[in-house]
């Protein structure tokens, strides 16, 4: 396992990862699933933010803003295959989108319809803390194969997972603490059903 490979199967297994595999194909296959940048990527996003709403909207508006990317790529796939991955991709945001909703639905004051908390959010970054266009950048994907659709993904939920991580440790609120490291778990499980399928491919 080369230099790199070894640091994200660290930082995976040190969130909680029972099994990390190297996979074959170098860094286009693997490398990718790295955090990467300073530790203050993505930390301006939650300056000021201690309430578990204001950062339930937040954490909404990167599942929004990388659902829409995804969105953005299946029209300008350049096959069929391709473009049912990008579709299936911005389904699980859209899915990650109303279960954070649900918790702000739990935690808020007063009742918000689903129009009302949209026209709340802004986007501003895809999770992870960089731009769509930082990431494209970055990892320099062929966003015409599939496994390179596959690692582009895996490496912004890496990073989101990471982003949340850091988060989690500065919130004073023990409650906003505890919704961050919820949501940390569910970038683990997605980059559990994206390593599934990678593995059918």
């Amino acid at each position: 396992m080369g230099g790199r490979s070894r640091v994200a199967a660290q930082m995976l297994s040190g969130r909680g990862f029972k099994q990390v595999y190297n996979v074959s194909g170098g860094i286009k296959a693997w490398q990718g699933k790295t955090a990467v940048g300073p530790q203050t990527l993505g930390m301006d996003l939650f300056d000021g933010i201690e309430s578990p709403q204001d950062l339930l909207t937040v954490a909404y508006s990167l599942e929004k803003g990388l659902c829409r990317f995804y969105l953005d790529m299946a029209d300008k796939a350049q096959t069929p295959a391709v473009r049912a991955l990008f579709e299936k991709l911005a389904a699980i945001e859209v899915k990650h989108q109303n279960a954070v909703f649900d918790a702000y639905v739990r935690v808020a004051e007063a009742a918000v319809s689903r129009e009302q908390f949209d026209a709340m959010v802004e986007k501003s970054a895809v999770e992870g803390g960089m731009t769509t266009d930082q990431y494209l950048e970055l990892f320099d994907p062929d966003l015409s194969v599939e496994k390179e659709v596959i690692s582009l993904a895996m490496s912004i939920e890496a990073q989101a997972l990471d982003l949340y991580q850091r988060v989690g440790v500065r919130l004073e609120n023990t409650d906003s603490a505890a919704i961050v490291h919820g949501i940390a778990d569910e970038e683990k499980q997605h980059l559990e059903r994206l390593g599934e399928l990678m593995d059918t491919l």
